[in-house]
């Protein structure tokens, strides 16, 4: 069995493995990430069906500034990770909006301008833009990155500022489908990081999509001197002493090492470590996964009046139900987005994308026989598809077949498979690890389970994890 030795083994090639091993190397850290895929990226990676390229998580990146804004996470991860935020070709959205009613005839529109939403929160409910005003005062004010703050229901806090349940259920809508591995609630200071980054920052995307910001992550990596085993995870984590001992890998070579930074989330990695662990690990996993459609046009959607909206999230009544569901799919609610809807300075996608996401049941994908599963597949885009376009401008049935050039679909099944997430659980284990710390000294986690979401919010939590457990630590040894 051969054997190697890193200062810092990291487990998964996704934004905050990336990030985190960037930061370390920046440092002189001997860092190795360890991914069982052939693609990076992890929850927001991306894969190619007949030359065509689709990203898997993107919908857009939160958290965007306009250039000279300081102060914002997107700027100290550009910092920290030594990028030039031109390297990132991320173009603003056009404007969004949170539809509710059986055709969406309750709307509230938002861009990367706070003020439009502040202004149709005024509008449309007159009798709350009191304490809707002290609300957002409130977020602007809330220190959501401290470790110290206690765990608080969202739900309670809010209540104490909206009284109208169909502007607080639309508030939670955008916040909780970008950001919630709980039901029906989340911690506060969760739900004020994610209306911090979709509403008082805002969502932009690179032309090219997800693998822009790959790219530069990636060539960061091997430009500071980090090394990286893809095909090829990590199978068993061997403790000895309260520590990490050494890592087995899926390839039967063992390593050893100072730290281990796991991205793979919390009750997966508990399951690398031995058995006492699992009960631990089960008790921590979360049922909330998605199914997303992906439809691909001759013609771009502004064609057929779908040009306005880069997102939408809707819901087909006033009570918002973000819940597991025991149907294959929940069509009641969900989020469409348009990738060629963003403020792309020259260049234009050259065919029309529609992005169609709602909740769905692993339990009902999970062991299907893969004839009855591609029909289940078929099934269930027309009923995504039909369920969204009550949304949407009315266009007469035969234009979108006849302009239709493919499509594809991925369902919790799919998620299960490339990132290894127990129940296809999107937004990982619902009670979050904020310190990243397990029961090893020397094993921490980040990214999702850290508790940080969205491509930003993931690098963020990354470089977080790397600077306060590893570099700390290094840092405390030599002086």
């Amino acid at each position: 069995m051969k054997k190697s030795h890193y200062d810092v083994a990291i487990i998964g090639a996704g934004m905050s493995g990336l990030a985190a091993g960037i930061r370390l190397a920046h440092f002189g850290q001997k860092v190795c990430i360890f991914e069982r895929h052939n693609t990076p990226g992890g929850l927001n990676s991306f894969y190619s069906i007949a030359g065509r390229k689709f990203d898997v998580g993107l919908h857009a990146i939160t958290n965007y500034v306009p250039p000279g804004v300081k102060a914002t996470p997107l700027g100290k991860l550009l910092r920290q990770l030594r990028i030039d935020r031109d390297e990132l070709a991320l173009c603003p959205q056009k404007q969004s909006r949170i539809a509710f009613g059986p055709r969406g005839e309750i709307t509230l529109r938002f861009t990367n301008n706070f003020t439009v939403l502040d202004a149709e929160v005024a509008a449309k409910f007159p009798h709350q833009a009191d304490g809707w005003r002290a609300l957002v005062q409130l977020i602007r004010a809330y220190n959501d990155v401290s470790l110290a703050a206690k765990p608080i229901s969202a739900r309670e806090i809010i209540a104490r500022y909206l009284t109208d349940p169909l502007l607080t259920n639309m508030i939670f809508c955008p916040v909780m489908y970008y950001g919630s591995a709980q039901e029906r609630d989340m911690e506060f200071r969760q739900f004020v990081t994610m209306f911090k980054a979709i509403f008082l920052e805002g969502f932009a995307r690179p032309l090219e999509g997800v693998r822009v910001i790959i790219r530069v992550l990636l060539e960061r990596f091997r430009q500071t001197g980090g090394e990286r085993w893809m095909k090829c995870g990590v199978a068993r984590i061997e403790e000895e002493k309260g520590k990490v001992a050494a890592l087995e890998l899926d390839n039967g070579d063992a390593i050893t090492v100072g730290h281990v930074i796991s991205s793979i989330g919390f009750p997966e990695t508990l399951l690398l470590c031995d058995a006492a662990h699992k009960e631990e690990a089960a008790a921590n996993t979360s049922a909330l996964s998605f199914a997303e459609t992906i439809a691909v046009y001759r013609e771009p959607p502004a064609n057929w009046g779908w040009g306005d909206d880069t997102i939408v999230f809707f819901n087909d009544s006033e009570r918002f139900s973000y819940e597991h569901t025991r149907k294959p799919v929940d069509t009641r609610s969900g989020v469409i987005c348009f990738p060629n809807n963003f403020d792309y300075a020259e260049d234009k996608l050259g065919e029309g994308l529609m992005r169609v996401t709602s909740l769905a049941s692993y339990n009902a994908w999970a062991n299907q026989p893969n004839d009855r599963y591609q029909e289940a597949k078929r099934l269930w885009f027309e009923r995504m598809q039909q369920s969204a376009r009550r949304f949407l401008q009315p266009v007469a049935n035969e234009i979108l077949p006849a302009n239709q050039v493919t499509t594809d679909m991925f369902t919790p099944r799919t998620i299960k498979k490339f990132t290894g997430h127990l129940n296809g659980a999107i937004y990982g284990a619902p009670r979050k690890v904020r310190d990243g710390r397990t029961h090893l000294k020397n094993l921490y986690i980040c990214g999702t389970d850290q508790g940080l979401f969205g491509i930003i919010g993931a690098m963020f939590s990354g470089i977080s994890i790397a600077n306060l457990h590893v570099l700390q630590a290094e840092k405390a040894r030599r002086t």
